[in-house]
C-alpha cells in the first residue's frame, strides 16, 4: 500500500518542537491590514496560486485516459472564502504573513478549481504552525489537566478578513465559507461569533468544513455547534453546513482518533457526517482530483497508471471510489471504499496515510486528502448552489 510521507517536514517539526516543550507568554499581534491584496493567497482577476494550472489527467478504470481542461468563471454569481489549513513550516508557534510554497499548494489542491462557479477570496493568516503542533502532540497536557490555549491571532486575522471582505467585495452577494482541518476550526468559531443568527447569515450560500470535528445532536441537522445553520441534504439547498471526516473502509477510526466524535465528553451530541457524493445519504461516488505528485517528492511520483507517468498537475480516476458516512461506536466519517480491479493497468490504491516513520497515523485518517476525496462533487455543489442563489433572487 502506497501512503504519503511527511519526511519533508519532520526536520523542521523535530526541531521545532523542543522550542515548545515549556509554556511561553503570549506575544500581542498588531492586527493586518487586509486592504492590502499582498495579505490575500487568493484574489479575483489575480494572477495568483489560485489561476494555477489545474489541467487533469482522466484515467478510466480500463487505463484509458484524456486530458480535461480547467475553466475558471470570471463572472460567477456567488463568491468563496476559503481559510487552508495547518500547513505553515514557519519555526515558531504562529506563522508569518509571506505567502510560501506551502500556502500555494495548499490552495491550489483545496480551492482553485472551485473558480468554476465563485470568485475565490483566499487570506493569508498568523496560524498555528506545523511545528507547534507537533510539539503538542509530543507533549501532551497531564491527564486531569487542560492544554494551554493556542494564540487568538490566527481567528482574529480570519475575522478581520471576513469583516473587509463583507464591507469592500461583498455588495450584497452570496458567500461559501471553505476550509479544511484548522480552517474548517476557524470558520466554524467565525460562523459561531459573527454569523449564526446575526445580519451576515442572509449571506451564507453554504459552509463546506472539511477535517474537523463539526458537533450536532445525535440525528439532527442543527443545535450544537450551530444554532440556525442545519446541515446540508441537497445541492440546492441554502444556508447550510457540509462536515465531514474520511477515514479507510479497512482503517476505522481507533480509540485515540482525533476526528469522528466530539473532542470533549457530550452526551447525546455526535460528529456531522454529510458526505459530498451523496447529501441525501447513502454511498455515493467520489469524484476524486489528486495532484499527479501528491506523494511528493521525497517518495517520487504515484503510480496512477501501471508503465506511463502522468504529466499534467491533476489526475482523477472516476469510478475508483466510493463513500458513505458510517456510524461505529461513538464514531461518525466517512468511510472510503476503493473500487479497484487487481486486472487493470490503473491504481487500485490511493495515496493519503500519513506515516511517521514505518508507522501509520490511523488516528488522522485520510486527513490529507479530505478536500481531494470530493473536489469535484463540491464543485458540482457550489455550482447548484449558485444556481438556487440566482434563481431566489438573492442580491
Amino acid at each position: 500500500m502506497f501512503r504519503t510521507l511527511l519526511a519533508a517536514v519532520l526536520g523542521v517539526l523535530l526541531a521545532g518542537a523542543q522550542a515548545f516543550a515549556q509554556p511561553a507568554a503570549q506575544p500581542t499581534y498588531p492586527p493586518n491590514d487586509y486592504g492590502d491584496k499582498a495579505n490575500w493567497l487568493c484574489w479575483p482577476g489575480r494572477v495568483d496560486a489560485c489561476a494555477s494550472d489545474l489541467t487533469t489527467t482522466v484515467v478510466k478504470a480500463d487505463g484509458t485516459t484524456s486530458t480535461e481542461a480547467f475553466h475558471g468563471n470570471p463572472d460567477a454569481p456567488i463568491d468563496c472564502f476559503y481559510v487552508y489549513p495547518t500547513v505553515s513550516r514557519d519555526p515558531g508557534v504562529v506563522s508569518d504573513m509571506t505567502v510560501k510554497p506551502e500556502e500555494t499548494n495548499v490552495v491550489i489542491q483545496q480551492a482553485a478549481r472551485l473558480r468554476a462557479h465563485c470568485r475565490l477570496y483566499a487570506p493569508m493568516y498568523r496560524q498555528f504552525t506545523l511545528a507547534a503542533l507537533f510539539a503538542a502532540m509530543m507533549h501532551p497536557p497531564a491527564p486531569g489537566t487542560t492544554p494551554p490555549p493556542r494564540p487568538q491571532v490566527g481567528y482574529d486575522d480570519v475575522k478581520d478578513a471576513w469583516n473587509y471582505y463583507l464591507a469592500h467585495e461583498n455588495h450584497g452577494r452570496g458567500v461559501v465559507l471553505v476550509g479544511h482541518s484548522q480552517g474548517s476550526g476557524v470558520l466554524t468559531q467565525l460562523i459561531k461569533n459573527e454569523i449564526d443568527g446575526k445580519p451576515a447569515q442572509a449571506r451564507l450560500v453554504s459552509a463546506i468544513l472539511m477535517g474537523t470535528v463539526l458537533v450536532v445532536p445525535d440525528g439532527k441537522d442543527v443545535g450544537g455547534d450551530f444554532k440556525s445553520v442545519p446541515l446540508c441534504h441537497a445541492p440546492d439547498q441554502l444556508g447550510c453546513a457540509i462536515a465531514y471526516s474520511s477515514f479507510r473502509e479497512t482503517s476505522p477510526p481507533p480509540d485515540n482518533s482525533l476526528f469522528g466524535r466530539p473532542r470533549t465528553a457530550a452526551p447525546g451530541m455526535e460528529a456531522a457526517c454529510v458526505d459530498p457524493a451523496n447529501l441525501g445519504g447513502g454511498p455515493g461516488p467520489a469524484d476524486s482530483y489528486f495532484g499527479a505528485l501528491l506523494s511528493g517528492q521525497a517518495l517520487g511520483a504515484f503510480p496512477w497508471l501501471k508503465g506511463a507517468s502522468i504529466t499534467t498537475p491533476f489526475v482523477s480516476t472516476p469510478g475508483l471510489i466510493t463513500a458513505t458516512c458510517v456510524h461505529a461506536g461513538p464514531f461518525h466519517y466517512l468511510s472510503i471504499h476503493l473500487n479497484g480491479d487487481p486486472s487493470s493497468p490503473r491504481t487500485s490504491d490511493i495515496p493519503g496515510d500519513i506515516l511517521v516513520g514505518d508507522r501509520i497515523l490511523k488516528e488522522w485518517g485520510l486527513h490529507l486528502i479530505d478536500a481531494n476525496l470530493f473536489m469535484g462533487n463540491l464543485v458540482d455543489i457550489v455550482g447548484a448552489e449558485g444556481t438556487a442563489w440566482t434563481a431566489k433572487g438573492a442580491h
